[in-house]
């Protein structure tokens, strides 16, 4: 049986030293969830790696978080042990790219980056049960934009960090700045009251719904559940435009404008990070007063004229423009996906099963992007490969719009609460 933890009794301070802890564990999973990221790649190439080799090591890390992202969602419904879920995962991810710096055979290489990326599967659903069960339904718009502030501002501090202690120590050196971030985050799970989290409202339980065992959700549920599947497909089509684009982005400017390429990518990432604190914060507001929709539909707009400004100006300060819109979209749906997916299955009790589900539609659109931009940037041109990927969320726009329209459960989800 689920029970509601009553947490009234418990001093208002202590909770807000959780919520501070819950922070930076935002701030310090920033860095931990992605590993080593590209830096990996350079280390292998200069292990002697070829780069398909290295390639089928990254594909095989993503194949697993692909494969474990929905089952993790489920563990996340069923256990009240989120926080150790998170830090085992913190565990795993830091022992698997220690790894590689003592096994650089391809077998050791390929099963690290699978574990990789199956722990890093888990880290979302269980923070967002977590947030969930900290704050309720009703503090949820706004407690994700903190969330998302924090992440992002550790996404920032931690690439301006990784990259100083790089240049003087090489990839060893970003690896320990990952080793200390796990740590932070360990640290900070410790800290978070267990008190005050209610495990039955993490998963999507109302008042209402506690007395009685929340039934089991299939696969079956999931995908014949049409507001969902709209939601999901919809993300799917925006990261399908969204995911290749900086990459190719910064291969069209080093091709064409011949510059520095590790310092034009690093500010890359530097102002659209910056730029998702700020939308991430304005974000939560807006979904307390407009609702989801807003978020929505702004980010998916954002995206196609994000697309248009790198296919029609061809100047390497073009960057500017493209990435503070990769800020605003990014930002607005790191909001927006847990939320509108709590507010869906509310009641249903599986809440984190749904968003495993979703994110893995998500992901997929994400892994088909670099071969689809990809392949209009060799047969044709950059120019074109940056408009055809403005077009794929266009496609997600008017799946919404229709689902909306036709769906009165995602309609009312799309709204703020005072409009239900």
């Amino acid at each position: 049986m689920f029970h509601c933890s009553n947490v009234s009794g418990i001093h208002a301070g202590s909770k807000q030293t959780s919520f501070l802890f819950l922070s930076l564990l935002c701030f310090a999973l920033a860095d931990v969830r992605d590993g080593l990221g590209p830096f990996l790649g350079v280390y292998l190439q200069a292990q002697g790696w070829m780069p398909d080799e290295i390639g089928f090591a990254m594909t095989a890390g993503g194949l697993a978080g692909l494969a474990c992202t929905t089952p993790l969602g489920a563990l996340a419904d069923a256990t009240r042990r989120k926080r150790g879920l998170i830090a085992v995962s913190v565990i795993l991810i830091v022992l698997g790219c220690g790894a590689v710096f003592s096994w650089t055979g391809a077998a050791a290489v390929t099963l690290s980056k699978i574990v990789q990326g199956a722990a890093a599967a888990a880290i979302m659903p269980a923070l967002t049960g977590i947030t969930l069960g900290m704050t309720g339904q009703q503090g949820l718009p706004a407690r994700l934009g903190v969330n998302e502030a924090w992440s992002h501002a550790g996404n920032a501090a931690t690439a301006l960090l990784g990259g100083i202690v790089g240049y003087f120590y090489n990839i060893p050196g970003v690896f320990l700045v990952m080793a200390l971030m796990g740590a932070m985050a360990l640290f900070s799970l410790w800290r978070i009251d267990p008190r005050h989290i209610d495990h039955a409202v993490a998963r999507g339980l109302t008042v209402s719904d506690v007395r009685r065992e929340p039934e089991t959700a299939t696969l079956h549920q999931l995908f014949t559940d049409k507001s969902l599947l709209t939601v999901g497909l919809t993300l799917f089509f925006f990261h399908l435009g969204n995911a290749a684009l900086l990459p190719l982005l910064g291969q069209s400017a080093v091709a064409r404008f011949e510059v520095n390429a590790a310092a034009y990518t690093a500010g890359t990432v530097i102002l659209a990070q910056s730029t998702m604190i700020l939308t991430a914060l304005w974000g939560a507001r807006t979904a307390q007063q407009k609702g989801y929709g807003w978020l929505f539909f702004l980010a998916l707009l954002a995206l196609p004229l994000r697309g248009c400004i790198a296919g029609l100006w061809a100047s390497p300060w073009s960057i500017l423009p493209v990435q503070v819109l990769d800020g605003v979209g990014a930002g607005l749906l790191g909001v927006a996906t847990p939320g509108l997916t709590a507010r869906l299955l509310q009641g249903g009790g599986h809440v984190n099963l749904g968003l495993g589900f979703v994110l893995t539609i998500q992901a997929l659109g994400a892994s088909f992007s670099n071969a689809y931009g990809g392949l209009f940037a060799h047969h044709v041109s950059y120019s074109v490969a940056f408009l055809a990927l403005a077009a794929a969320p266009c496609a997600g726009l008017a799946l919404l719009i229709a689902g909306a329209r036709r769906l009165p459960d995602l309609r009312r989800a799309l709204q703020p609460d005072s409009a239900q």
